[in-house]
């Protein structure tokens, strides 16, 4: 086996694009569940309309790349406002269910022959980040260090990508040390007790609820650019899940969590994968316990099991609190 190469696919997975792309998706659920203690099991469906607000406006209707970009926002604001103005009033499982119906059927009304004219159907829409590539400094070639290397394309997402997870953690931080961030966490906390002192408990919901949808848009925008597709198959409720994996691992309601969870999701997942594979070809595993096609989900049953013994050691998760944990009854 050559162990070289497969800690160099981990390190490619662990840093890559994707993994800043999951990173900033999961910011924003961690403003929504971390901070805020809303239950979105929809977030995909932020990215979904970030990522088609922007390859509609380019690919469909010829417009440039920065509308697009306003457009994906305006979609997530939307949606956002369609989510909560009903139900964050309510109790907080009804905002689950809400969100987590809108993103499946978000996803299936794309996918219809009905919409096929606008967001492609089944096939989607591709080649609309050329714009986008355009920007790049770096030349075309292949950079990295050692074994880890990207290409100049991948490079440039990476780059755009890790970046907006700065200035999102540095945004999110002042907010959340700010008094509305203050406002927000007593509402995790007691709902009851923040309304009792006059704060308007349903503006602030409904303020973190957009602002986290934002942030997940913007997610979806580099997800599509950095493939440079959006196809509706590939926002289904699964990703949602990943999310709130990242989020167990790196520690809710921490500015970090998300990205050490990101980078530890990628990394394992892909170690695990070229592991397994290089295993299977070398016959030290054999071909009729673990195939090759079986690969994917042994994989992600050995991340469950480690995930059930981080949990089960370590709830507050890598980055988090015991005291906090237990202060706030999570």
């Amino acid at each position: 086996m050559d162990f070289s190469a497969i800690l160099s696919d981990a390190l490619r997975s662990g840093i890559g694009p994707i993994a800043a792309v999951y990173a900033l998706a999961a910011m924003g659920l961690n403003l929504h569940f971390g901070y805020t203690g809303l239950l979105n099991f929809g977030q995909v469906g932020f990215m979904l309309v970030g990522g088609y607000g922007l390859a509609i406006t380019v690919s469909t209707y010829d417009g440039p790349m920065w509308l697009g970009v306003l457009g994906g926002i305006a979609c997530a604001i939307v949606l956002a406002l369609l989510l909560g103005l009903p139900t964050l009033r309510l109790r907080a499982d009804y905002l689950a269910i809400t969100t987590i119906a809108a993103g499946e059927t978000l996803r299936l009304f794309y996918r219809s022959s009905w919409a096929e004219p606008v967001t492609g159907g089944v096939f989607g829409l591709q080649r609309f980040a050329n714009d986008f590539y355009a920007l790049s400094p770096i030349e075309p070639g292949t950079y990295g260090v050692w074994l880890v290397r990207f290409s100049s394309r991948d490079l440039w997402v990476m780059i755009v990508g890790w970046a907006l997870v700065l200035v999102v953690g540095i945004l999110l931080a002042l907010l959340i040390h700010s008094p509305w961030g203050r406002v927000i966490r007593s509402i995790r906390e007691d709902e009851v007790a923040a309304r009792s002192l006059g704060k308007n408990v349903y503006a602030y919901k409904m303020q973190s609820l957009v602002l986290g949808g934002v942030i997940g848009a913007v997610a979806g925008m580099m997800q599509a650019i950095q493939v440079q597709s959006v196809n509706p198959d590939n926002y289904d409720p699964a990703v949602t899940f990943f999310l709130y994996t990242l989020l167990v691992l790196g520690g809710a309601g921490r500015i970090l969590g998300p990205v050490v969870g990101s980078i530890l999701f990628w990394f394992v997942l892909s170690f695990l994968d070229s592991a397994l594979r290089q295993a299977i070809d070398a016959e030290y595993i054999s071909p009729d316990l673990i195939s090759t096609s079986e690969v994917g989900a042994v994989r992600f049953a050995l991340v469950g099991i480690a995930l059930i013994l981080l949990v089960a050691f370590r709830p507050q998760g890598i980055l988090g609190s015991r005291k906090e944990m237990l202060l706030s009854g999570r």
